[in-house]
């Protein structure tokens, strides 16, 4: 590479050289085969370009189909030398995150980072140092951020259409398929890091506030032993500035569910289906009382992994910062140390540190590309979806 082009890609970020950001794909397991990559093709400012696995098969297969440059993670050093991208999915098992991101941000490139962050608060200020390092934009794989109907809620909660909002109640279950990589990983890959994210950032962006204190409380299902984890259902208790409390479950061992409701002081919004998105035949609704008065409404199909990626292409072209960005992440994972330090203190209240966020999901952020279709079939290991529901 030309070495002032080099210096001024790790010092402000590398500028897409034609009209779409190129992306390159790393971690193809079943969140990329089913909707990342269906959802580039979504969008009006992207393109895929690179895939790096370590399954052999996924490399040849989807390559072929992709017409992508395929390399091993032991490559990747290789690919951020070569420039065959301009920014990076990763979505690989949560403990490599950093391993990925860490040097591709730092060499320039753009990431959008599949969530959680990290698994510990220390591996989320590394990616966070190194993306202020090069100035490359990152961004959290919140992809509810640009839901229409997530959007409508939080600003009908924010306008104060059902009052003061005081409290949040979630579940979020689905019977974990036993050879599914997540059954074999302890807490970091368990329900609390794959699907509890869903209600925290539900709930901190509802009430607009971050948590205080946590509490938790875990449970083992009898006959699923093959979970690898000491708790495969978590109850978790928030409480916010003001005296707001949110109560969310979240297990791997119930049949399908996703819902939350907010209650306020003259009504509440009961949000199901909540957190899924539409290539599995489910669409986000909510109904809403607000003194006595009812009413619901749907939200059309929207394809959320081209929306979120069309979203932080504007922003690398644009030059601009996303919303979901490394300060998200971090307060996410934050919260979620907190229930795993809560749940080894056998239920132990755990105090964080207040903090006020600045930056909140609007309505601006709404996307609405068509859904993509999803494949038929699915290459390699771990491409199978998680649930067995």
């Amino acid at each position: 590479m030309d070495t002032v082009k080099d210096t001024i890609n790790t010092l402000l970020g590398r500028k897409p050289s034609g009209p779409k950001v190129r992306y390159g794909v790393v971690g193809a397991g079943w969140i990329s085969q089913s909707s990342f990559m269906p959802g580039v093709g979504q969008t009006s400012n992207s393109v895929l370009t690179v895939l790096v696995s370590d399954d052999a098969e996924k490399r040849e297969k989807l390559g072929k189909q992709y017409n992508l440059k395929s390399y091993t993670y032991d490559q990747f050093p290789q690919v951020l030398e070569d420039c065959q991208c301009d920014a990076f999915y990763i979505a690989t098992p949560n403990n490599q995150h950093r391993r990925f991101a860490v040097p591709a941000l730092e060499k320039g490139y753009h990431v959008l980072l599949e969530k959680p962050m990290e698994v510990t608060e220390e591996d989320c200020e590394a990616i966070l140092a190194a993306q202020k390092k090069s100035g490359a934009k990152l961004m959290i794989a919140y992809r509810l951020h640009h839901e229409p109907g997530t959007l409508d809620i939080i600003e009908r909660v924010r306008k104060g259409d059902i009052g003061d909002p005081r409290i949040f109640s979630s579940v979020f279950t689905h019977n974990l398929k036993p050879e599914n990589h997540r059954a074999k990983q302890g807490f970091d890959a368990g329900p609390i890091p794959d699907m509890g994210v869903y209600p925290i950032n539900a709930v901190r962006n509802i009430f607009g506030l971050e948590p205080i204190e946590v509490t938790a409380i875990g449970f083992k299902t009898p006959g699923h032993e093959f979970l690898q984890m000491e708790h495969d259902t978590i109850s978790v208790t928030l409480r916010f500035p003001g005296d707001r409390m949110a109560q969310f479950v979240a297990g791997y061992a119930g049949a399908a569910g996703e819902s939350y409701k907010i209650v306020g002081t003259k009504g509440d919004i009961d949000v199901n289906p909540a957190y899924t998105w539409a290539n599995n035949g489910i669409n986000i609704a909510y109904k809403i009382k607000i003194n006595g008065k009812e009413d619901s409404k749907s939200f059309p199909e929207t394809d959320h992994f081209g929306g979120e990626t069309e979203y932080l292409s504007e922003c690398i072209l644009n030059n601009c910062d996303p919303e979901s960005d490394g300060e998200e992440g971090l307060l996410d994972v934050r919260v979620v140390i907190a229930i795993k330090k809560s749940l080894e203190g056998n239920g132990k209240t755990i105090k964080l540190e207040p903090y006020d966020r600045k930056k909140r999901p609007t309505l601006d952020l709404a996307k609405k590309l068509p859904l993509a279709k999803t494949p038929t079939t699915f290459i390699g290991r771990d491409s199978q979806q998680p649930s067995a529901d």
